[in-house]
Formats: C-alpha cells, sequence, structure tokens
C-alpha cells in the first residue's frame, strides 16, 4: 500500500477523531491527534495564534519526517482552511505521498452539543469542553473543499469500522 495523508475536516465535535481512530485500526497509518499533542505540549492551553503557530509547527514536521520514513499518517485537526490543507498536500507531494482529504460532516447542532457539552461522554475530548463562542467562530471559519479537492464525505453520525472502510474502499 503506498504511503497517504489523510487530513480531517468537518465542525468541531462532527466525528473527526472517531474517523481517525477508525482509520488508523484499518489501515495501521499513524494517528497525528493535534488535540492530544497539544495537551501534552502545554500544560493549560490557550489556543493563542502563538501557541498554534508553535503546535503545527511542530505537527507539520512530524507529519512529514513520518512521510519520508513510509509511514501514512492521519492527521487529526481540523483543517478548516484551503491554504492549510494545500500547504498538507504540498507537504506530502514532497515526500512522494497521496493525501486523501476526509470531510466529517455532522449536523451543526449535534457536533455542538457534541464538542460544548457531551466531552464527560466521550473520551475523543481530551481537551475538556469547549466554549459556545470558540465553537461558532471555528464553524463560521470553516471553508468547504473547493471544487479542485477530491475529498470523501462521511457521516459523523453513522462512523463505525465497516461504513468508514467502505466509504474508503479499503
Amino acid at each position: 500500500m503506498s504511503k497517504t495523508l489523510y487530513l480531517m475536516l468537518g465542525f468541531p465535535g462532527a466525528g473527526k477523531t472517531t474517523a481517525s481512530k477508525l482509520i488508523h485500526e484499518l489501515t495501521g497509518a499513524y494517528h497525528l491527534w493535534a488535540d492530544h499533542e497539544r495537551r501534552l505540549k502545554f500544560a493549560t492551553p490557550t489556543y493563542t495564534h502563538q501557541e498554534n503557530t508553535e503546535l503545527y509547527e511542530v505537527l507539520n514536521q512530524k507529519s512529514k519526517t513520518l512521510l519520508e520514513n513510509g509511514q501514512s499518517v492521519i492527521f487529526d485537526t481540523n483543517f478548516n482552511f484551503y491554504k492549510d490543507r494545500q500547504h498538507l498536500r504540498d507537504i506530502a507531494a514532497s515526500a512522494g505521498a497521496e493525501t486523501v482529504l476526509i470531510w466529517v460532516h455532522t449536523p451543526k447542532e449535534i457536533a455542538k452539543t457534541r464538542a460544548t457539552k457531551d466531552a464527560h461522554k466521550q473520551d475523543t475530548r481530551v481537551l475538556g469542553n469547549m466554549p459556545e463562542e470558540r465553537f461558532e467562530r471555528m464553524t463560521g471559519n470553516l471553508q468547504p473543499p473547493k471544487q479542485d479537492e477530491a475529498y470523501i464525505e462521511l457521516d459523523g453520525t453513522q462512523l463505525t469500522s465497516e461504513y468508514v472502510k467502505d466509504k474508503l474502499s479499503l
């Protein structure tokens, strides 16, 4: 199997981490989970521009190194901005890897409840409940895939191993 960089797109609480874990189980790709890495790197995350820049410089380099060493990577974060997705596509291409954009599409109200109220019910919410204003800002910034972006859409309310395997043709 060729090396692949999986990029995740979707609202906070959409199911990106659940989908990422399933893809990891199905493919063995390295699960590079930004929320987990943020928690390890910063004792009390602030989500400032400086913190984000520092975190993503490390994560981008880690994904590049893994790809260059022949390992597929699931980059589990909100790739809401086209320019960020394109930057990672360039990193993947330079490492000889293909990029697969996964859009985990979930109704906004379901995602909002998962992200802002139900953290205690989910092992995927390692940073706890997200403030509603951050959720609204992030969802307002989401740039859907452009016409030149191939992507696979997953229903974030239907995430099972069989469903993901079928949708990704694994």
